[in-house]
């Protein structure tokens, strides 16, 4: 991973390539406990009533789909539905 510290990763913007969506910025990690390296990013989930109030639901991305970290954005693989 070219980041070095979760503040880093946290002002990125998540970009599925699939349909071109903005998912949001990580709002969450999940590591594996046994080594310890990133198994998922987290994203906030979309925003409910024109914005302003925010989901409950939250978008668990596996670390396997994500395809590149650049210096501003993170793009991922999510098949769209």
């Amino acid at each position: 991973m070219s980041c070095t510290s979760f503040s880093e990763l946290r002002r990125k913007e998540v970009i599925n390539i699939c349909d071109g969506s903005r998912l949001g910025c990580i709002c969450d990690l999940e590591l594996d406990d046994c080594t310890g390296v990133i198994s998922s990013i987290v994203v906030p989930g979309t925003s409910r009533f024109f914005g302003i109030l925010k989901s409950t639901e939250e978008i668990v991305i596996p670390y396997s789909k994500i395809c590149k970290i650049g210096g501003d954005v993170i793009l991922v693989e999510l098949v769209c539905k």
